[in-house]
């Protein structure tokens, strides 16, 4: 085999091993899944965007509020489709994300900045929803959120 031929082979070698490789390298993990699902959420509550909110939302979704109320998820696309809050800064961090077969637990916190009564507010709230996968997506069944009062 000449020295050309080698070199084409290894190439042609080369090449497959990338294509072959490549499907795997944008592969995301349930927690970044779960993650992002999290954040496009929040953004999607201060867009108004409802369609997105109820698909994230399982028909039986349960949510306790910081106040100590409960509704459902028809309770939760009235709040967002409803929203008019001014928020100039959401901030999301401190997750903490655990599978446990086709269930998951989400925890994270929220930092919110907007003004309220002619002054700039801020508050941060924990949260802990719950999923669980349905024909190939994560869907909301639970979610509880607590404001965190200034020490």
């Amino acid at each position: 085999m000449s020295r050309r031929e080698r070199l084409v082979c290894l190439l042609v070698f080369v090449s497959a091993v990338s294509v072959s490789a490549s499907p795997f390298q944008g592969v995301k993990s349930d927690q970044q899944i779960l993650i992002q699902l999290e954040r496009d959420w929040d953004e999607a509550f201060h867009h108004k965007d409802v369609a997105f909110i109820a698909s994230v939302l399982a028909d039986e979704f349960r949510v306790t509020y910081g106040d100590g109320s409960q509704g459902d998820k028809a309770r939760e696309l009235n709040l967002a489709a409803e929203f008019n809050q001014q928020i100039d800064s959401s901030t999301m961090d401190d997750f903490t994300v655990k599978i446990y077969g086709d269930t998951a637990v989400v925890w994270f916190s929220e930092h919110l900045v907007g003004p309220s009564k002619g002054r700039q507010l801020a508050i941060t709230l924990k949260f802990m929803d719950v999923f669980v996968m349905r024909d190939g997506r994560w869907q909301c069944v639970a979610s509880q959120s607590t404001k965190v009062t200034e020490q």
